[in-house]
């Protein structure tokens, strides 16, 4: 059913007596005029509770970095393609209902676009509760690989411009948007270039925006690598100096990262070789076609690895990454 509430809030209790009586309901969270169209989606039998907020036409649910909230894309009546946010764990629901009331109401009272609203709620609830007191290597050199592209963007576009087109931290599908393609980058510190993938659009291109893919390899550095604590100092003070008015916006980035300048480290890395290009469809991938095809388009959530060892670089790069270092 339709209930016939709105407003970009909505009380627990209210959802309480839906899932009590085991209603489904669609409560719209905007205004009739207004654009997203953001609802409120209690499931039949009391089930699940949903965030839906309006997609644009070439925008792509943004990625969500929690365990527990998965954000797909659905279609709606009207032909509205939208994000739905929703859990995974029943037991949470109180609490995930508080998390889809403050995204609603930053999108719908402060007009934020719905991955910034994602972001900003994620960040303010990952700052109030404390971030985990240790870093995966997977995570950490990851974010050595991120920020050994941004740094070459840097050199070849400015700092500005690099840090702008810095986008997977915020919940971006992928790791660099910049002037009409996208970048996806991977790190592994194994013999073979083997990294693991997140969910179907990971690998998918955006409409009109072809999608390269970086991988790189990195190995024990010893005396002559560098440590994710001198990369991270090093891309700082480029920043400061360069363009710091964006310096705010880097330490955002770094921290949904999982870095924290509370956890130093001695672990040094260097390239083990020269970055591969590849365009996605050159990637051994995943597909919506794929899925749909093999009876499997109720999947929603996805996780593999895909091995690239041995691929020849795909020809006419938009971006040069030889030579790469680690900044």
């Amino acid at each position: 059913m339709t209930d016939s509430s709105s407003g970009s809030s909505l009380s627990w209790s209210t959802v309480e007596h839906y899932l009590g009586e085991g209603l489904g309901a669609s409560i719209p969270l905007s205004t009739t005029e207004s654009r997203p169209v953001v609802s409120y989606e209690i499931g039949d039998g009391g089930s699940e509770i949903a965030l839906l907020v309006e997609l644009g036409r070439n925008e792509q649910p943004p990625r969500s970095p929690l365990p527990a909230v998965r954000i797909d894309q659905v279609a709606v009546e009207k032909g509205l393609r939208m994000a739905r946010i929703r859990t995974t764990q029943v037991a949470l629901m109180r609490d995930f209902h508080d998390l889809l009331s403050t995204v609603a109401d930053r999108i719908v009272t402060k007009n934020r676009p719905l991955h910034r609203a994602f972001a900003e709620t994620v960040d303010g609830w990952s700052s109030l509760l404390g971030r985990p007191r240790e870093t995966s290597v997977e995570r950490r050199i990851g974010l050595m690989g991120e920020l050994s592209v941004l740094n070459r963007l840097a050199e070849a576009h400015g700092w500005h411009t690099a840090m702008a087109s810095w986008t997977g931290p915020y919940g971006e599908e992928h790791d660099f948007s910049l002037g009409d393609f996208d970048i996806e980058v991977k790190t592994t510190a194994t013999e073979r270039r083997r990294h693991v993938i997140h969910g179907i659009g990971q690998l998918h291109p955006k409409p009109g925006r072809p999608l390269w893919f970086a991988s790189l390899r990195l190995t024990r550095g010893g005396a002559g690598g560098r440590t994710l604590t001198e990369s991270v100092a090093s891309v700082r003070t480029a920043v400061a100096e360069h363009a710091p008015a964006t310096l705010r916006r880097l330490d955002a980035a770094l921290e949904r990262c999982g870095w924290s300048p509370e956890r130093q480290d001695d672990e040094r890395w260097a390239p083990r070789d020269e970055v591969l290009l590849l365009t996605s469809e050159s990637v051994p991938r995943l597909t919506p076609e794929l899925l749909a095809a093999a009876a499997f388009e109720r999947i929603s959530a996805v996780r593999y690895e895909t091995d690239v060892t041995g691929l020849a670089p795909s020809p006419e790069p938009p971006v040069d990454l030889s030579g790469l270092r680690l900044p």
